[in-house]
């Protein structure tokens, strides 16, 4: 027999977005369900960094959260990014001055590295401190029903059944309730395919552990990147609009290999650097359209909002930064008890 539950806000995802929207919720004392399919830890496909959008959201959720991640050995302290253009040109821009090595106080630097694997979970124990939410792990809701008090949504096994009068849907690239409630589809020239694998032995980082965003000739509509990390590995990998990909018939994993041998001032920096796991593809559904993300009862954020950057790539940061207006949101429709007022102004 399935277990039926209550809630004001289920949210669908434990990721960074899904996460987010519980803390600050947690933070003004609403209590909430949240339901993943995964259990953690686990991995997720993803460039791994962590701009200066996240530590500043952070912030406003617990500046000692934000050093307790900063003094986490699973992170790596960033301090700018280096861009490298079509014909070569370096671009290099600090998110922030980085301090003399003899100032005795310590500064929390503007941005972080970490994978996924780790940051994930290390916001998902977060969570699990309040009581006030309900994390569900191991759980896969793929069943929408609108009512007119809200959703009520079921598990694939039928063991629960949950009726909740806002979802939030931080589900992500593949996310369910987009495709089914929120009616958002791939369109592929709004969507970029990517490839990622872990580096060792790759030299040339930049002190401060920039990230690299190189636009080659070559491979345009497109990005290499490379990221450090904290165990001395490095995230290296491309992304394409998945219509140039498949229009040009490109094998990003060709390529991928290709543009570290190709360019003198790439194949040097990974003359004695192997991968230490396989290549691994993955979508990035991007904000280069204007969507509807919100509607009846529902809101869409992260990946399942399609909020991906166009141009960075970057993710994370506007998963934490919509998984904050999310909670602001949620936080005012409860207070007007759900009137139809309060939730047209999530459209």
């Amino acid at each position: 027999m399935a277990q039926i539950l209550n809630t004001d806000v289920l949210i669908l995802g434990a990721g960074p977005g899904g996460a987010a929207t519980a803390l600050f919720l947690a933070k003004e004392n609403i209590p909430c369900i949240v339901v993943d399919k995964a259990v953690f830890p686990r991995d997720k496909i993803c460039g791994d960094a962590l701009s200066g959008k996240v530590v500043e959201i952070l912030n406003r959720y617990d500046r000692s959260f934000v050093e307790k991640l900063s003094l986490d050995p699973i992170q790596l302290n960033c301090w700018g990014v280096t861009f490298v253009a079509p014909n070569l040109e370096e671009l290099s821009i600090p998110f922030r001055n980085k301090p003399k090595k003899t100032d005795e106080k310590r500064e929390i630097a503007p941005g972080f590295i970490t994978k996924r694997y780790n940051f994930d979970h290390f916001m998902v124990k977060e969570v699990k401190k309040h009581a006030g939410v309900n994390l569900m792990e191991g759980v896969e809701i793929d069943q929408f029903v609108k009512t007119p008090e809200g959703f009520t949504c079921s598990d694939k096994s039928g063991n629960y059944i949950i009726h909740a009068k806002l979802v939030i849907d931080g589900s992500g690239a593949h996310s369910q309730f987009a495709k089914k409630i929120g009616k958002l589809e791939v369109e592929k020239e709004h969507h970029c395919a990517g490839l990622r694998v872990y580096y060792k032995g790759v030299t040339g980082i930049k002190e401060g552990n920039y990230i690299e965003l190189h636009f080659l000739k070559d491979f345009l509509p497109g990005y290499f990147w490379i990221f450090p990390l904290a165990d001395g590995q490095c995230n290296v990998g491309v992304g394409m609009r998945s219509d140039y990909v498949g229009k040009k018939r490109i094998n990003l994993k060709t390529e991928l290999n290709n543009i570290i041998q190709k360019y003198p001032q790439l194949s040097e920096r990974f003359k004695n650097a192997e991968p230490v796991d396989d290549i691994r593809g993955y979508g990035l559904p991007l904000g280069s359209k204007k969507r509807a993300i919100s509607g009846d009862n529902y809101m869409l954020i992260g990946d399942a909002a399609s909020l991906i950057d166009p141009f960075t790539g970057e993710g994370i940061g506007n998963a934490i930064l919509s998984g904050y207006t999310a909670a602001q949101q949620a936080k005012e429709a409860i207070e007007k008890k759900f009137l139809r007022t309060a939730l047209k102004k999530m459209r």
